[in-house]
């Protein structure tokens, strides 16, 4: 009668049975694992939210930005463009532009390529009379820049460009005109002066160049007239007070700031008897309306970063908790992120400009209520909000860096601190893994040994019961 027993298999029994030895610390390790990870990550995303929060507070209050914004407009725009500051009075302004300014551009003509020149060229720019002179010293011999022996123009004009003290204050350039009677290219070398004015005039000095050199033959000749050529003449801007008669405001660029807190810059000039230009300075409406929208959504997009992070999640709807749902000290920086929009002095609130707070602590803007406000205090809210920028840091602008900073200092931040203490834990974890790795592998080889054995011995068992059954199995005659 034959004997039947399971049959084992002792690698994945052993693994099974090894699996089920530190399956429960296992598991412990797991949820450790996880929960670290999440809160490294949470870690990260509120770090990177705050730093956005505080490059916003700098962005929309800056060093002597201002909520408040003012507006100046010109009455013609093709004069130009002005802008105005929170304290700039209002009113209305008449100027007649007699002159934009100009910067100084000449042109050296017949240039060739010259052999054996060395020496100092010098190019000054401005005289005695209009502020004094800057001097750019131009090495010839070193201009030569695949020494060859041979000063071409256009390595001319690098030497230039390139030389030591010129930070662009003369820009050369090549302008080709044609060719001579050998095929060979009739070049130009137009000098250009950065900044506009009366002292930006250029001159060159070549009596430190030495040799034979089309530039210097060029800027000595006489009639000069024949070779060098002031395609530009430099020129300060001049505006008029009221009307072309009136005072006038002369200077070397463009942009004036003669009126208290407007900028103004101007890119045409006026005819003899055309009427001045109107500049009007008053409230911008929408730009106070958009620079308290920035301030609102970037306290919201922090403000939804903590909420989410700290979400306690809800079982009837399966929605996770968020991975700070049981920290304190994070459910204690969200809660200070709204009290710090109170402020501790009495007065106005940014309720009372129209900035509302909602259930989740965001906050949302009635511009009706603001624009309301403003008009009976325009720098009503700078005092309340503060800035983040000025020093030292004032209103609630700067009550928020401040606290924010103690979290998102990259020297010793409380974030920074978390995540040396998250990143520890994580090495302990990663030591605990190994050393459950080896208790599994030991139970393995325990296990394996075990049951290959029994595997054995069940073959041995089986071989045995198929023998009794040859010799004395019922069917034997």
């Amino acid at each position: 009668m034959a004997i039947t027993a399971p049959t084992y298999d002792p690698v994945n029994t052993a693994n099974s049975l090894a699996d089920k030895y530190v399956m429960a610390r296992q598991q412990i390790l797991d949820v450790q694992n996880k929960e670290a990870s999440a809160t490294l990550k949470g870690l990260t995303e509120l770090n990177s939210a705050i730093l956005a929060f505080q490059s916003s507070l700098t962005t929309v209050l800056g060093s002597g930005k201002s909520m408040y914004a003012q507006a100046a407009t010109f009455s013609d725009i093709a004069f130009g463009s002005a802008t105005a500051s929170a304290t700039a009075a209002a009113g209305t302004y008449s100027f007649f532009v007699k002159q934009l300014a100009a910067a100084n551009q000449v042109s050296y003509t017949a240039l060739t390529d010259d052999t054996g020149v060395g020496g100092m060229l010098k190019i000054n720019l401005g005289t005695s009379g209009t502020g004094g002179v800057t001097t750019i010293e131009v090495d010839m011999a070193l201009a030569d820049a695949d020494n060859n022996g041979t000063l071409t123009t256009r390595e001319l004009a690098t030497a230039i460009n390139g030389a030591t003290g010129n930070t662009s204050l003369v820009t050369a350039s090549i302008v080709t005109t044609g060719t001579d009677a050998g095929g060979r290219p009739i070049s130009e070398l137009v000098l250009t002066a950065k900044n506009t004015g009366l002292n930006s005039k250029i001159t060159l000095d070549t009596s430190g160049v030495t040799g034979v050199s089309s530039l210097k033959e060029a800027n000595e000749a006489l009639p000069a007239a024949l070779r060098v050529r002031t395609l530009v003449a430099e020129q300060d801007a001049e505006i008029r007070i009221g009307s072309e008669n009136g005072t006038a405001i002369t200077q070397a660029t463009n942009t004036f700031t003669n009126i208290d807190g407007v900028k103004m810059s101007f890119t045409k000039a006026h005819k003899s008897g055309d009427a001045p230009l109107t500049i009007t300075v008053g409230a911008d409406s929408a730009g106070t309306t958009a620079n308290v929208q920035a301030f609102v959504d970037a306290y919201n997009k922090l403000k939804g970063v903590l909420n989410r992070l700290t979400y306690a999640g809800d079982p009837s709807t399966g929605a996770a908790a968020g991975a700070f749902a049981h920290d304190g000290g994070i459910r204690a920086l969200n809660d200070r992120m709204v009290s710090l929009l109170r402020p501790t002095t009495t007065g106005d609130t940014l309720a009372s400009f129209g900035i509302i707070a909602t259930k989740d602590g965001s906050l949302e803007l009635r511009s009706d209520r603001l624009q309301a406000q403003l008009a009976l205090k325009p720098t009503g809210l700078d005092v309340i909000i503060g800035s983040a920028s000025s020093s030292p840091p004032t209103g609630i602008a700067g009550a928020l860096d401040k606290f924010l900073k103690g979290w998102s200092s990259s020297a010793d931040g409380q974030i920074k601190k978390r995540k040396e203490a998250t990143t520890d834990k994580q090495e302990l974890l990663a030591d605990r893994q190994a050393f459950l790795d080896k208790q599994h592998e030991a139970a393995y080889s325990r296990y394996l040994k075990q049951f290959t054995a029994l595997a054995s011995m069940q073959g041995v068992m089986n071989n045995n019961v198929s023998m009794f059954d040859a010799l004395f199995g019922n069917d034997k005659k």
